[in-house]
């Protein structure tokens, strides 16, 4: 059957490189012509809040939940919000915790996501093979196609 409306997960960080990738998204839904409008699902992966030790007696609360956060989610989706927006797109943010890579992975397959955007920041290969790329893990791991934004 086909799927004239497009469901695309965009990666987000707050980098440019990511402010990239939501343009792209953007551009991508918007160019869908027909009646039936894509969607726009916003990912922000923040690692795994750290685990307290027997010495804190008050672990500290998530970043979420911080009165720091409100103002760093308005900086960190501030592109994708001001362009869907522009361009009438629906879109729908989402923050998780864990590893980009998995989450976005495991995003994509339960909401069967047609495409996946993602910013690569142009690591050398000696970085990439110590650090690993989330953009690499992605593509080599994901149900759907992936759409690598370069800076």
């Amino acid at each position: 059957m086909l799927n004239l409306r497009k469901k695309i997960l965009v990666a987000i960080d707050g980098s440019p490189f990511s402010d990239k990738a939501a343009e792209e998204a953007v551009r991508i839904a918007a160019g869908n012509a027909s009646q039936f409008k894509s969607k726009i699902y916003a990912m922000l992966v923040l690692p795994n809040a750290p685990r307290s030790t027997f010495t804190d007696f008050v672990p500290p609360p998530p970043i979420t939940e911080t009165k720091e956060w409100d103002e760093l989610r308005e900086r960190v989706f501030y592109v994708i919000e001001k362009n869907s927006s522009e361009a009438n797109i629906p879109l729908e943010i989402k923050v998780v915790y864990g590893d980009p890579a998995d989450e976005l992975i495991n995003f994509a397959e339960k909401e069967q996501i047609d495409v996946i955007v993602i910013g690569s920041s142009g690591k050398g290969f000696l970085k990439r093979k110590l650090l690993g790329s989330v953009s690499h893990k992605v593509v080599k791991n994901a149900p759907c196609s992936v759409y690598i934004v370069r800076g």
